[in-house]
């Protein structure tokens, strides 16, 4: 087996296939275990959560666990602060270790840059690998938009946002999907001046309505500027070493740093691919069927980024997964009926499976139920800011196939949703469950008891 890519789902399918005595080579140009433990997952939720502190040591008295104010020194240094902790928690960016622990389960590494040459044949820095079967895993890189001017000012992906250890003093967000949204709260927790800019009329465009008019609430609520429906027409350098950002339409705008978060895309380019008859779809994603194997290809396969199917960790380490089995003689297909989505803000979003207007899309017959996260008893005690949750169910067969919330615990909570999806568990059982009080996943017991009224 070779495996090109040792991002999440590489490193994961080359590690089952060691393990179980297969003769693996694993080829990566940067770093074993990709963006995620690195430059994208791991630091991001370091900086947010040490946000997240900052923000309820602030409101320590409110809480009760002080009857002073909190000191919490200056915004500055505490970034800096929060940065050293995220660097360690992201091991400097090193990855020894990740290395070390795929040579200890018997994977062969070779750094540096694979390339197909002829079916069943690898070159990687001179030297030429022969393959079997093929695991495509590249992984996916940040998306730089065509603006005008964009080259003549200084810009941050996403990945070098991660990686600098000093803060803006404004940051200018271009894109209001879950990257967007994470680094409008990391910002803003350590008192930078942040606007997002949004293309579409609303924040997380994917997710129903409601859940989008209750994120932009949070992050009006801390103190963020929203620019929705705003087309930028060009940025130019503006004094200091900031950003003028022109629109098509309104006033122009000013920020230090401009921070780019309009999405990832697959990285197929340069692989040799087409010496085995592939090419990649539109959008670059390489086209697998439900065992994960690449359209009309007996022998080579596609997991993670690179696919476009679900662009998320948990996704590549399950499309990882479903490789592994097959390629060791199981007949495993993917079911990506209730893969949860996640945007890890305070209070995080997440969802799973189908939208109502997606259901609806299909020809479903739908019915749905929503519940105010303020009415829960947690959400009081914790002093939480409530919340959302919308459930839509299949009334003809009675389950459940989406799910949708922005809450405290929401990112935990979702899996439950998930499994009622893909155990197709009725309406009328899952509602009769008994949740421990007081909690947040008693989020589900009032909108469930609504939904089994209207599927019975």
């Amino acid at each position: 087996m070779v495996v090109l890519g040792a991002g999440s789902a590489g490193e994961y399918v080359s590690g089952e296939l060691a393990d179980a005595g297969r003769t693996v080579a694993l080829i990566e140009k940067l770093r074993v275990g990709g963006e995620c433990p690195f430059v994208s997952c791991v630091p991001s939720k370091a900086m947010l959560r040490s946000a997240q502190a900052r923000g309820d040591a602030g409101r320590l008295v409110d809480l009760g666990g002080s009857a002073v104010p909190a000191g919490l020194g200056g915004d500055e240094d505490a970034y800096r602060i929060a940065a050293a902790r995220r660097d360690r928690l992201a091991h400097d960016r090193h990855d020894d270790g990740h290395a070390e622990a795929a040579e200890e389960r018997g994977v062969t590494l070779i750094r540096g840059a694979g390339r197909v040459t002829r079916p069943g044949v690898v070159a990687v820095g001179g030297r030429e690998i022969g393959y079997q079967n093929l695991i495509v895993a590249t992984g996916s890189e940040p998306v730089v938009p065509p603006v005008t001017g964009l080259d003549t000012v200084t810009t941050w992906t996403s990945d070098r946002a991660l990686s600098e250890p000093g803060r803006p003093a404004s940051a200018a967000i271009l894109g209001g999907g879950p990257i967007g949204c994470e680094f409008a709260q990391i910002y803003r927790g350590f008192g930078v001046a942040v606007t997002v800019i949004e293309s579409m009329p609303r924040l997380l465009s994917a997710e129903p309505p409601a859940i989008s008019d209750a994120m932009a609430g949070v992050l009006r609520g801390g103190g963020v500027h929203l620019r929705l429906d705003a087309t930028v027409k060009a940025v130019e350098a503006a004094a200091g070493g900031a950003t003028r950002i022109v629109f098509t339409a309104g006033p122009p705008l000013e920020a230090e740093r401009l921070i780019l978060a309009v999405g990832r895309r697959p990285v197929t380019g340069g692989l040799g691919l087409d010496r085995l008859g592939i090419e990649p779809d539109a959008k670059g994603a390489l086209e697998v069927d439900s065992r994960c194997r690449v359209k009309g290809h007996l022998r080579v396969w596609a997991a993670g980024d690179v696919t476009g199917l679900a662009p998320y960790t948990h996704g590549a380490d399950y499309q990882a997964l479903v490789i592994s089995r097959n390629l060791l003689g199981q007949d495993y297909t993917a079911d990506y009926r209730a893969m949860p989505r996640v945007v890890y803000t305070d209070p995080p979003m997440a969802s799973t499976g189908q939208t109502e207007t997606q259901a609806r899309a299909a020809g479903i017959d739908v019915v749905t139920a929503r519940m105010d996260l303020s009415d829960l008893v947690r959400a009081n005690t914790d002093g939480g800011p409530g919340g959302t949750l919308i459930l839509v169910a299949d009334r003809k067969r009675g389950v459940l196939i989406g799910a949708a919330g922005l809450g405290a615990g929401a990112d935990d909570w979702i899996s439950e949703a998930s499994l009622a999806i893909r155990a197709e568990v009725p309406i009328t059982i899952w509602a009769d469950v008994v949740h421990p009080f007081p909690t947040h996943a008693q989020v589900f017991e009032r909108p469930l008891r609504d939904l089994a009224a209207q599927v019975s």
